[in-house]
């Protein structure tokens, strides 16, 4: 039978030859002894979490056994610098825990892995390092996702000096962030080094530390020979440093200097950590399918427990019978909390499972001076300027924001000097500054993960994403990343942003599906994220200042902007109805809990409820003039929020009529449409139902597009449908 990593380690320290080793340059005995105990630690983690597992007790077995050595990269920081790790970084954990007095690390592994109610960071939802005392923030399994996330918040640390904002941590922090060598190939994490290796070329300040942990596989399939030192080493104006994992006084140096020269000149760097793995991927990985065992048992002479006891040894500090009994009080040690923790508390009911997705805060009015305000606007304020376009009163509510919150600032793809591709936010730079407006790399990935970070920090990010389609490559940053943490976290850390993004149809065939992207399924289908779709001057305001106060409750929020009525001003030509004056900022209305789910409505009429959005409401209220030289009154109900549906609003509007068409700018399948049509089903709409759709389709280019969105006169159709 094999002999496991833990009968090898016993084998090895009970056999311990009795000569002398070699002369090493020996780091100091307290140093090395807390390196050992960090080490020893997570490894009967992992080894009791096993048998957990075995006996239907614990549900995560992805182990650290092997990566230990990354608890000297934890020892060369200081505990108040923030972490994102990599799900292998158990030795960093117990080896940052200890650095903070009356931490509980056994516990907190354990309740985690055993979806305890206890677990100090995620509540029992997920097995994640995470510990807001420890300045540990949770991370997802998604290979690679969470560096974009360091990146930003790096990015934003170096900002701070020059912002009002006071971040959670000490000026001169340094964030650490550990991934793989298999998530080194990862489209994200290369996204990430660009950002660093591009903002560190023009001097900008980036305090980042990224821990490459290299076991040479990425779960079997193995990294070729000498790739991840030339690709991690190639970026520019970074700081690049190999350590051997079995060479623990090597490793402490290295991690040493390099966390100091990011925190002393504040610039990233990467630590290329040769380590290795045992046991397996997870616990449901029998490797023995893709590694002989003669391979799997080889490794086990570079195990970083064994290479820091040799220098215990060596130098004097540990005899090999002190270390081994150091080894077994550990393992009695986790086994004593395994026992007492197993069969505590867990979530019980759906409402505790996703209390922390939709947590509410009481709203803090605060409302800029009338003196910042003309200077937001260089002396003429909007409400002065007569009727508006969307783009116009989009410029101006931001605008607003940034006077009212010291911490609001707005980056994208050409938002600065350009004043954005649809002319959205031209001036505002010039009003604000450089340091709040600021135009980023063209990387959508990137963008998201500089609002992430920034949040972190304590800034308001308004990120833009310059259109729909463009989202899409980067909708895991969302979906994997923003809406989460507060999941992960169990409500106490979040990441509250409003995205604003340029998208939908109806640009008369320009741009194809690249710039008329109709799809917001994934939007819709993220828990807890709320998605905005403005319409008209009159209203989008309102919906823009109330994401911006959902983003400061920490809520992630999509602005969807509707490209083809940024500058239309007519419902009919030449009637201007497309305009309206501009409100301001008020104090928040008393009677009023929210604008969130709050309807808006146009026309009359008593036969037939519209029920619609976006480009649907210009296009609605026109088809509702055609079919009322039919005699048929139509009222428009824009929905404004599609995530979450208003479900009240509608259903209380739904009520006063008999029948109602879905009139939905998006597809037929996976489109908005459906999820409007089972809210009336479920709350028992009894009238009559029609909807009408785009097509299944991308949007092609020219006048072909005509074919596949939906028009005017399917409306009018659907409306003499329904009344037939």
């Amino acid at each position: 039978m094999a002999e496991s990593i833990d009968e090898h380690v016993v084998r090895r320290l009970s056999a311990w030859p009795d000569r002398p080793g070699e002369p090493h340059d020996v780091p100091d005995a307290d140093t090395l002894l807390a390196l050992y105990d960090a080490q020893v630690q997570s490894r009967h983690l992992d080894l009791a979490i096993r048998g957990l597992q075995a006996r239907g007790e614990a549900f995560y077995t992805i182990g650290s056994a092997g990566h230990e050595s990354n608890a000297a990269v934890a020892m060369a920081l200081r505990p108040t610098d923030p972490a994102l790790l990599h799900y292998r970084s158990g030795g960093f954990y117990a080896a940052r825990a200890a650095q903070v007095p009356g931490s509980t690390p056994i516990d907190d592994v354990l309740n985690g892995t055993l979806t305890s109610a206890a677990d100090p960071i995620s509540g029992g939802r997920h097995k994640v390092f995470g510990n807001v005392g420890l300045n540990v923030i949770p991370q997802t399994s998604t290979i690679g996702s969470h560096l974009p996330r360091a990146f930003g918040l790096a990015f934003a640390l170096g900002r701070v000096p020059r912002s009002q904002v006071v971040p959670p941590w000490p000026s001169d922090s340094v964030v650490v962030c550990s991934f793989g060598d298999a998530s080194a190939n990862h489209s994200t994490a290369v996204g990430a080094l660009n950002a660093s290796a591009y903002c560190a070329h023009q001097g900008v300040p980036l305090p980042v530390l990224y821990v490459c942990e290299d076991n040479g596989l990425g779960i079997s399939t193995r990294s070729p020979v000498g790739w991840v030192a030339r690709s991690l080493s190639r970026w520019p104006a970074v700081e690049y440093a190999h350590a051997d994992g079995t060479c623990p006084a090597e490793l402490l140096a290295t991690s040493t200097r390099l966390a100091e020269l990011v925190r002393t000149e504040r610039r990233p760097a990467i630590l290329h950590v040769e380590t290795v793995r045992f046991m397996g991927h997870a616990g449901s990985d029998a490797e023995i399918a893709y590694r002989t065992q003669r391979e799997i048992e080889d490794e086990h002479a570079r195990d970083p427990l064994l290479a820091t006891v040799a220098l215990l040894i060596d130098g004097g500090i540990l005899t090999p019978e002190l270390a081994l009994q150091r080894y077994e009080d550990a393992r009695a040690a986790v086994a004593e909390r395994a026992d007492a923790l197993v069969g505590g508390s867990r979530l019980e009911s759906r409402d505790a499972v996703t209390a922390p997705i939709t947590l509410r805060r009481p709203r803090q009015d605060r409302l800029a001076t009338p003196e910042q305000r003309l200077g937001a606007f260089g002396g003429r304020l909007p409400e002065d300027a007569g009727d508006l376009t969307l783009a116009q009163v989009v410029n101006a509510a931001l605008r607003d924001a940034l006077a009212t919150y010291s911490e609001a600032i707005v980056f994208g793809e050409d938002v600065g000097r350009k004043g954005g591709v649809y002319g959205v936010t031209p001036g505002i730079r010039k009003a604000f500054g450089a340091g709040r407006v600021f135009d980023t790399l063209l990387d959508e990935q990137t963008i998201l993960g500089t609002a992430l970070g920034s949040a972190l920090a304590g800034f308001l990010p308004i990120p833009e994403i310059q259109y729909l389609a463009y989202l899409h490559n980067a909708e895991d940053q969302l979906r994997g990343e923003a809406a989460t943490l507060r999941f992960f976290s169990d409500g106490q850390l979040e990441n509250g942003m409003v995205v604003r993004v340029a998208g939908l149809a109806y640009q008369k065939g320009f741009g194809g599906h690249f710039h008329n992207d109709n799809s917001v399924a994934v939007l819709r289908d993220i828990p807890g994220l709320v998605l905005a779709v403005p319409s008209h001057p009159g209203g989008a305001p309102a919906l823009l200042r109330e994401c911006l106060a959902l983003a400061r409750e920490g809520r992630v929020c999509v602005y969807l902007e509707p490209i083809a009525l940024y500058h239309q001003r007519d419902l009919h030509d030449g009637d201007d109805r497309w305009t309206a004056g501009y409100l301001p900022p008020a104090p928040w209305p008393a009677e009023v809990a929210s604008e969130l789910g709050r309807v808006r409505t146009y026309g009359e009429g008593r036969d037939v409820l519209l029920v619609t959005f976006g480009n649907g409401v210009r296009m609605s209220l026109r088809a509702a003039a055609d079919v009322a030289a039919d005699g048929i009154g139509c009222t428009v109900l824009d929905l404004q929020w599609l995530a979450p549906l208003p479900h009240e609003e509608l259903l209380r509007t739904a009520a006063a009529f008999d029948r109602v068409v879905v009139v939905d700018e998006t597809r037929q399948s996976g489109g908005v449409s459906e999820g409007i049509v089972t809210a009336l089903v479920d709350g028992d709409y009894a009238g009559r139902i029609r909807r009408v759709t785009s097509a299944d389709s991308f949007i092609p280019l020219g006048p072909a597009a005509a074919h596949v969105l939906l028009s005017e006169a399917d409306i009018v159709q659907a409306v003499q449908d329904v009344m037939a």
